[in-house]
């Protein structure tokens, strides 16, 4: 058919014996849909060899970017009932959102197996109780940012971005697959001073 030939063609260029197969998931016990989460070239070895618990093992274990916040005013000082704008930064270490890993071969019987984080949300701490999110947004300075608060007392909080992973794999130059479950982290700490400004009034004396 048609069909198989298309799917034979697909592997011959690609890693694997082929033909390219369909993988479909669903929740054991379940009476949910089949759903759709791409295709490999080793229809034979993926079920026994590449699994979902090694899969999710192996992008918890993923080192992480561990997110930090840029605040504005800069110099994490603000004045109480100022707009404070708040903006996730990555750092130079680790994987950030849709940076890619590429896991030892070695360890996945030859096979060249990239994992992909992909951010689903985020949750600002401003450090006096109150949260923000969770959301896609990742911030932003002033003026364009989305991502505010002003607080009503002077003092020091500990202001802090927790973000949540979901994780893709490819296998093979496959599609990307969606990995069961997420990974929580907890962003890097910023300590935020809050001063409170004193209007004065000045008699100007014209010449």
């Amino acid at each position: 058919c048609f069909e198989c030939h298309a799917m034979t063609e697909v592997c011959e260029e690609r890693p694997g014996d082929g033909p390219a197969t369909h993988i479909y998931r669903r929740i054991r016990g379940s009476d949910l849909a089949w759903t759709r989460m791409g295709w490999t070239c080793y229809p034979k070895l993926l079920p026994g060899l590449v699994d979902y618990a090694k899969l999710a093992e192996a992008f918890r274990e993923t080192p992480f970017a561990l997110p930090a916040l840029n605040i504005q005013p800069e110099g994490d000082l603000t004045l109480v009932r100022l707009p404070t704008y708040f903006e996730v930064k990555w750092p130079t270490k680790g994987f950030e959102p849709n940076e890619i890993d590429t896991l030892d071969p070695a360890k996945w019987f030859g096979m060249h197996i990239q994992v992909q984080p992909v951010l689903k949300s985020v949750t600002y701490s401003l450090g006096d109780g109150r949260v923000l999110g969770p959301t896609a947004s990742l911030g932003g300075p002033y003026p364009s940012g989305d991502i505010v608060a002003a607080y009503e007392g002077a003092g020091v909080v500990e202001t802090r971005a927790d973000v949540i992973y979901k994780g893709y794999v490819a296998i093979d130059d496959s599609e990307w697959i969606e990995i069961p479950g997420e990974v929580a982290l907890s962003g890097t700490p910023t300590n935020l001073t809050i001063k409170t400004a004193t209007n004065r009034l000045y008699l100007s004396y014209g010449g």
